[in-house]
């Protein structure tokens, strides 16, 4: 009898045991929080810094890890940006706050090879690029992303304002609740490899006054600091004059010119122009102008009138898909999605359809102005909150 109640016992707590570990903590992963390690990445701002000292109140193994991105040698170092200066101090003070261990590593190299030269060579092309979206891609999670795993974390958490659900096919990404400060449109190259390993604790809230109000509760001195805001590496949005500092022999005079060919004016380099600008274009006379196209090769910027900003057709590349059914494997007609060709725009229903496996066409069915290469087109369920992905914005058709 007593070896029957020994190994009675012995197995009702082994039962026991296995179901507790099998119970997934509020990160989905089935370990007690004080098992769970979690990398919390720290821009310094109100965000990052209510992620990190939530987790850790609630008992998770938290480190922070800041990456320095920049100093004023790369970029225009400025009140308001993140990942540089007070901001890694403003970092380490939550840290110190909340009693967890605080690393800041320099990425400056490899953020001014990833993200800076990136969007100078894109501007040079004339192109309008995203560089937040090239930082999440390339540093963030890529390799802060690496970081965390050498760490023996269990999962990365950021501040970003977008859901993580768990789906038939695994980890989905999906819009914030707040429609207002949702992130997901600078998220869509996150790959599903990425997914699995990240988690985003605010995405639930419904304002930005919910986060403040945390930062609040838990005592941290940035509760009520500002947003970062546009680019951070860029001073009042004046990326002409970030470009001529770092490659002043690129920029050269050319012409201004309409679409039959005509010289309108003459501009003094092609980084001073964006697709859709209407001021500034030094051409008056009549109705106003828009910037239809630019062309680096030529040198060239071409203007027309309002009714040509009109797109509803365009190409895109390097598509990130994050569908469930492979990407090439779409319905006749396409994929019938929404998309947004600009953070800003609200999304509009299109149809995707594949030409290779990494690129394809959208058609609109509205027209969208000024549509310009180098920006994302990011693709959303029309049924549900789900980011299906998205790609890189190439050239018009039509």
């Amino acid at each position: 009898m007593g070896i029957i109640k020994y190994n009675s016992i012995r197995t009702n707590s082994y039962k026991k045991d296995t179901a507790i570990m099998q119970t997934n903590n509020s990160l989905g992963i089935p370990k007690k929080p004080a098992d769970t390690r979690v990398v919390v990445a720290m821009s310094g701002g109100v965000d990052s810094s209510v992620v990190a000292a939530k987790l850790k109140s609630e008992g998770y193994d938290v480190i922070g890890i800041t990456l320095q991105l920049y100093t004023s040698d790369e970029g225009d170092s400025r009140k308001g940006a993140c990942c540089a200066g007070t901001d890694i101090n403003d970092a380490r003070r939550v840290a110190e706050k909340m009693d967890f261990p605080h690393y800041v590593f320099d990425y400056k190299n490899k953020f001014k090879e990833s993200v800076i030269d990136n969007f100078v060579d894109s501007y040079l092309a004339a192109e309008t690029p995203v560089p937040c979206i090239k930082c999440n891609e390339e540093v963030k999670f890529h390799d802060l992303l690496k970081t965390a795993k050498q760490l023996n974390a269990d999962c990365m958490a950021t501040g970003h304002y977008v859901r993580r659900k768990i789906g038939e096919n695994g980890a989905e990404l999906h819009k914030a609740s707040d429609e207002n400060k949702d992130q997901s449109y600078f998220l869509f190259a996150t790959s599903h490899e990425q997914l699995n390993f990240l988690r985003f604790p605010l995405g639930h809230l419904k304002s930005k006054a919910e986060t403040r109000a945390l930062a609040e509760h838990y005592g941290l001195t940035i509760a009520n600091k500002p947003d970062s805001q546009d680019i951070c590496f860029v001073t009042n949005k004046n990326y002409a004059s970030l470009i001529r500092k770092l490659r002043p022999e690129s920029i050269r005079p050319g012409d201004i010119i309409d679409l039959q060919n005509n010289v309108l004016g003459q501009h003094n380099g092609i980084v001073d122009y964006t697709i859709g600008q209407r001021r500034g274009l030094g051409i008056g006379g009549g109705s106003p102008y828009y910037v239809l196209r630019i062309d680096a090769k030529s040198n060239t910027v071409i203007v027309g009138k309002k009714k040509h900003l009109g797109t509803k057709r365009f190409s895109i590349n390097s598509i990130n898909w994050l569908g469930a059914t492979p990407f090439e494997k779409c319905p006749k007609k396409g994929w019938e999605v929404s998309v947004k060709v600009r953070s800003t725009r609200p999304e509009k229903s299109a149809f995707v359809i594949p030409s290779t496996k990494n690129s394809a066409q959208v058609d609109l069915d509205l027209a969208e102005e000024a549509i310009a290469p180098g920006q994302a087109c990011v693709f959303y369920s029309k049924s549900t909150s789900q980011v299906l992905g998205g790609g890189w914005i190439n050239r018009s058709k039509e």
